[in-house]
Formats: structure tokens, C-alpha cells, sequence
């Protein structure tokens, strides 16, 4: 194990915590470990703060394949809220919308999510991290400015209703997506396809390329692991 000439480890972002807080928490372990001030260390695809899940972190030389795997097909799994909307479209923010809900049910939901797979057009959220301008539309929005995106084409390969709470008006559903894909915003459309407002609640990334959230280490267990694998190595 060569930190500096280059690894690829698979990291499961814990939630409240940001990608780049993930990265420099491995980072400075990694470094310490190789005896260096700091390993060059990128990662493969940002995940949201409120977001769990598959993180692929890469060091040295290895850096060079971070375009590459973010293009690999992503799976996650999200909790959509029904009856209202948020600004963010998930819960950094507080509803600012209801709305009506008695007309859904599950076979709607089943049927309207059919809509979305394939090749359809997306209009990121405005709080992210997106340019306008050379700003961060996020940075835009937090100083009360108006924001206009263009719709993107993305690709869903497949949604599926894993389960349907009548009572809460909460769903959980799988997403096999490409990239530039944004869950929060497909929770957004799918509201307003079903005549309501809806946003996301949980989001967890099962699977990035062949990488599943179960062959990633968690950052609790990362410490250990370090010293356990890299003192193995060594020896």
C-alpha cells in the first residue's frame, strides 16, 4: 500500500458531514501514516452533507482517474416526502409550500415514475454547487438573488417504488442513474407530476461503478483499518 504513488479507497460518507470533510479526514491520516505532510487526495463524485454513502477517494498518481469514474452509473435510495416543497428541495431547508395529497396512491406513484426513465431533461437545483456566471449558484441564492438554471439531459436507467407509507405520505424509492444526475431534483418533478410537492428526506448512494456501499469503510472504522492494513503492508 503506496498512499503517495497512488490507492483508491472506498469510503462510506457519514451523514452531516460534507465530501471534502470526508476527504481531509482521511487525508490527514493517510499522510501521518506514510510520514509525509500531505498525500495528494481527490474524490470521485460529491455527495450532499445531508447525503450518505458510497465516496471513492483517490491518492497520488491515482488522482488521474478521478474524470473517469465519475462517469460510472450511480444507484441510490431516497425518501421523498409528499404535500410539500422546500426551497432546496430536501431538508436544509423548511417547507415553504403544502399541498394537496388524497389523490395519490401507490399504483399512481408506480405508474408516474415510469416517467421518468431514459433520457430526459433536468434543471439542477439552484442551491448547488452549479456555476452562474463564475458563482456557485448556492453562494447566489444564500444572498437572496434570483437564479435561472438550464434544463441539462441526464439518464435514468431505472426507478423502483421500494415502499409507500399512505399514512405519512412518505416514499422510498432506488435509482439507477448516470452522471450529473440530482435526486433532490427528480424528487421535485416527481411531485409535480403526481400534483403535489414533494422533497427528499434521506439519500444514501448504494453503488458507484462496481463499488457498493457494503465494500466501503466507514469513518468510524477508518483508523483501524489504516493501522491494521498499512502495518500489514509494511511488514
Amino acid at each position: 500500500m503506496d498512499f503517495q504513488q497512488g490507492e483508491i479507497l472506498h469510503i462510506n460518507k457519514p451523514y452531516g458531514m460534507s465530501s471534502f470533510g470526508a476527504l481531509a479526514f482521511v487525508r490527514t491520516r493517510i499522510s501521518k501514516a506514510a510520514g509525509v505532510k500531505r498525500v495528494k487526495t481527490g474524490h470521485a463524485g460529491t455527495l450532499d452533507p445531508l447525503a450518505t454513502g458510497v465516496l471513492i477517494l483517490c491518492t497520488g498518481k491515482c488522482t488521474k482517474e478521478i474524470p473517469n469514474l465519475q462517469y460510472h452509473s450511480k444507484e441510490y435510495t431516497a425518501m421523498l416526502q409528499f404535500g410539500a416543497t422546500t426551497a432546496s428541495y430536501d431538508k436544509e431547508h423548511t417547507v415553504n409550500h403544502t399541498y394537496p395529497t388524497a389523490h395519490i396512491t401507490e399504483s399512481l406513484i408506480r405508474e408516474t415514475l415510469k416517467r421518468f426513465e431514459g433520457d430526459i431533461m433536468q434543471v439542477p437545483p439552484t442551491y448547488s454547487a452549479v456555476k452562474v456566471n463564475g458563482k456557485r449558484s448556492y453562494e447566489l441564492r444564500r444572498k437572496d438573488k434570483e437564479v435561472m438554471l438550464q434544463a441539462k439531459p441526464i439518464h435514468v436507467e431505472e426507478i423502483e417504488l421500494l415502499s409507500f407509507d399512505k399514512e405519512k405520505m412518505q416514499a422510498f424509492i432506488r435509482v439507477e442513474c448516470g452522471k450529473g444526475t440530482y435526486i433532490r431534483s427528480l424528487c421535485r418533478d416527481i411531485g409535480r407530476a403526481l400534483g403535489t410537492g414533494a422533497y427528499l428526506t434521506s439519500l444514501c448512494r448504494t453503488r458507484l461503478g462496481d463499488v457498493r456501499i457494503e465494500d466501503c469503510i466507514t469513518l468510524d472504522d477508518f483508523p483501524a483499518w489504516l493501522e491494521q492494513n498499512y502495518k500489514r503492508e509494511k511488514r
